[in-house]
């Protein structure tokens, strides 16, 4: 049987076991010199005081964050760089992806509440 272009399943355990790591991580991927957006969140919430606006803003940076570094890992794989892989590349476009899907959600539902509330009898 030929496997010509057939991915080994060993590197595919491999793919997933960095995915699950990944996922219990999910702060790894961002270098140490990137500011952390949850910061604010996390003084606040230290306070016993969570702000929405600043959970909001926290949320959207970090989103925000991921996209651009996804974007950056994505463009220096297509230089030639080979410190980066595709699956690299292909991991972080999908946090980013689904990150951005979260977001988009989180939208939606708050949209729909407000035009609940706006809705009201008073």
């Amino acid at each position: 049987m030929n496997t010509v272009g057939a991915i080994d399943p060993e590197r595919i355990k491999s793919m997933l076991a960095q995915l699950k790591s990944a996922a219990q991580k999910p702060d790894a991927g961002m270098n140490a010199n990137a500011v952390n957006p949850g910061s604010a969140l996390k003084q606040t919430q230290q306070a016993g005081k969570v702000d929405f606006a600043d959970a909001l803003k926290a949320s959207l940076n970090q989103v925000n964050t991921s996209q651009l570094e996804a974007e950056k890992l994505g463009k220096n794989f297509v230089l030639g760089d080979d410190k980066v892989s595709l699956s690299d590349v292909m991991i972080a476009g999908q946090k980013a992806n689904i990150a951005f899907q979260a977001t988009v959600q989180v939208r939606n539902k708050l949209v729909s509440a407000y035009q609940d509330i706006m809705n009201m009898p008073v």
